[in-house]
């Protein structure tokens, strides 16, 4: 077929499906000062839209980061905090739903900018009790500034804890972003126009192999008020067509498990880092910070950026989604032999002797050695001999004299130390914890670079499998389906996973802290085999559990769909070749009806 012919066929396939009223020439073949406006409306709608989930990762990092921090402030366990962390998902339980459904056919930019408004007040007032609590006050271990003067931590156990202040500085700014998020959607027209040119063939192509298209146009007439009680009576059958839909269900279920293993996770992941590898609360999330959340905006633009370029049809995504959570799953692990070995804790971990292991029942901070000094088994404030051993406290360590040497306290005639010293026989300490062992930086720096390519690996599915959800469903049901599918992430992910990996990252606790009112407060030391174990078996879990929904959802795509279209190709086929036999026929037939000879024929020819 020649080109003339192929343009032809393009230019009546156009005037058939035209719709009625857009016949003229003007809006078949817009000009270039009237694309303007639309690119520019669309081009201020994608930047303001990027700025509100800018806002919205800031605000949840933040709170992500603070975790460890609101345990240490308030004195309370991990289960409660998960508790914390779940409860900023609830808020979107009251209205996810029925905006997802009515926003679709009322003034969706309006609607996302009265959203960025609730959400900055929200935000505003998560920071308000930083201006009326009063100063963070902990108690430490701190003689008088004179370094000449010296006192005896086990006679003054009572007298020497002097309180420090500690001003939390405030970080509200990161709240004066969400508010200024709403101000563009005020500004946008309810509806873009839509570009006139034809519709790319590989997608049109795609959407008729997954969903049943009735041609329908539901955009409100121009002039006409949208009625909120005839999209109200839609809801209940428009949300039975949802589930209705076996391969949008598979999906729901496989994110859902998926995201209980991501969101818990991330949450516990500054914690983990501080008890497995020793490292400190800021450095943690400076870590992750740094090279983690880079990862994952990488992994997520290169799925994109991968759907594009090779035009990966609906079973491709699925095929990519499943492959990336194999693949960082599996990664993941081997993080099960990058752990570190349990502190050597005097009555938690070892004897006061030195001597390992110590079991359960053997369990006990009080000594011979600190016999005659009157310590208290609750209070936490660590100090490190020249042993190599930590002790609970420089009392339980039966230290007799201290003295301050710059920043540092430094203790002497430590009774408990000289029982478990070295030849020489020391029995100093610091304050502080004792280092891991030599092995545990190697094996943090180890644990980065396999935790950034599983975040790489993982998140590299994530656009694959929002396209596997967008093209699965009809197109009047996308905003409804998004909302339900966000709805049930954070309902049965974004709130109860962070509580039940914290309930269980408990169990592996082996010194609580006790409140100034006698009651439990936050764990102190954590079995580091236990915690590990429990961190990243809980993970894989979850992660296996999602892995085989994934493969649900490929076997029912090629299945339910793959093989409709092969159906449909067959018929097509069937039916071009049945009018081409019959066009051929009547070509032949007619030929034998015409004479040989007709009057000018040679002129003809």
């Amino acid at each position: 077929m020649d080109t003339s012919s192929k343009e032809n066929i393009q230019l009546f396939c156009k005037n058939s499906v035209q719709p009625v009223g857009r016949s003229s020439l003007k809006t078949e073949y817009p000009s270039s000062e009237e694309k303007q406006p639309c690119c520019g409306e669309l081009k201020l709608f994608l930047g303001a839209l990027s700025f509100v989930y800018f806002a919205k990762a800031l605000a949840e990092g933040y709170l992500k980061s603070t975790i460890t921090q609101i345990e240490r402030r308030f004195d309370i366990p991990s289960s409660l905090v998960g508790v914390i962390d779940g409860s900023f998902e609830i808020g979107n339980l009251l209205v996810i739903t029925f905006v997802s459904y009515f926003g679709a056919k009322l003034h969706r930019p309006k609607i996302i900018g009265a959203g960025c408004l609730i959400m900055g007040v929200g935000t505003l007032l998560i920071a308000m009790p930083q201006f009326f609590m009063e100063q963070y006050r902990y108690e430490r271990y701190s003689p008088f500034s004179n370094s000449t003067l010296s006192i005896s931590p086990c006679l003054l156990e009572s007298s020497s804890q002097l309180p420090i202040s500690v001003l939390e500085k405030s970080q509200s700014k990161i709240r004066i972003i969400s508010l200024l998020a709403a101000v563009p959607f005020w500004c946008l027209p309810k509806s873009l126009p839509r570009p006139q040119s034809g519709e790319d063939s590989n997608s049109s192509t795609e959407k008729s192999k997954f969903i049943i298209d009735d041609h329908t146009d539901y955009q409100t007439p121009h002039g006409e008020k949208a009625k909120i009680m005839e999209m109200a009576r839609d809801f209940l059958p428009s949300l039975k067509n949802l589930f209705g839909n076996p391969v949008y269900f598979l999906y729901l279920c496989t994110s859902t498990v998926q995201f209980n293993s991501l969101f818990g996770m991330v949450t516990y992941k500054p914690k983990y880092i501080e008890q497995q590898y020793g490292q400190s609360s800021s450095k943690a999330n400076f870590v992750i910070g740094l090279i983690n959340i880079p990862a994952v905006a990488l992994g997520i633009f290169s799925g994109g950026i991968v759907m594009k370029k090779f035009r990966i049809s609906v079973c491709g995504a699925a095929k990519l989604y499943l492959g990336s959570s194999v693949f960082g799953y599996l990664l993941f692990l081997s993080l099960f032999a990058l752990g570190c070995e349990n502190s050597d804790v005097a009555g938690l971990t070892v004897s006061y002797q030195g001597t390992k292991p110590v079991s359960s029942h053997e369990r006990a901070l009080f000594s011979d050695c600190n016999s005659r000094c009157k310590c208290s088994e609750t209070k936490w404030e660590p100090m490190c001999g020249e042993n190599g051993i930590t002790y609970a406290s420089a009392c339980l360590a039966g230290c007799q004299t201290s003295n301050r040497s710059g920043k540092n306290i430094i203790f002497y005639n430590c009774t408990c130390v000289g029982i478990a010293a070295s030849k020489s026989g020391n029995s100093s300490g610091i304050v502080g914890r004792c280092q891991k062992d030599n092995e545990c930086p190697k094996m943090f720096l180890y644990f980065l670079v396999i935790s950034v390519i599983t975040s790489y690996t993982l998140s590299l599915g994530g656009i694959p499998g929002y396209i596997l959800l967008l093209r699965c469903i009809k197109p009047q049901l996308k905003s409804f389906a998004l909302g339900i599918y966000t709805l049930a992430i954070r309902v049965l992910a974004g709130i109860p996973a962070p509580v039940y990996f914290g309930v269980l990252i408990d169990t592996s606790c082996l010194k609580w802290g006790f409140k100034r009112c006698g009651s439990r407060g936050s764990c102190r030391l954590y079995d580091s085999n236990a915690f590990r174990h429990i961190y990243l078996g809980l993970t894989v879990i979850l992660g296996t559990v999602s892995i085989f929904l994934s493969i649900a959802v490929l076997f029912i795509l090629k299945k339910n769909y793959v093989s409709k279209h092969r159906s449909f190709i067959t018929k097509r086929d069937r039916t071009m070749v049945s009018a081409r036999f019959l066009k051929e026929n009547c070509t032949t037939s007619d030929h034998l009806l015409q004479p040989n000879y007709w009057p000018g024929k040679e002129t003809r020819l």
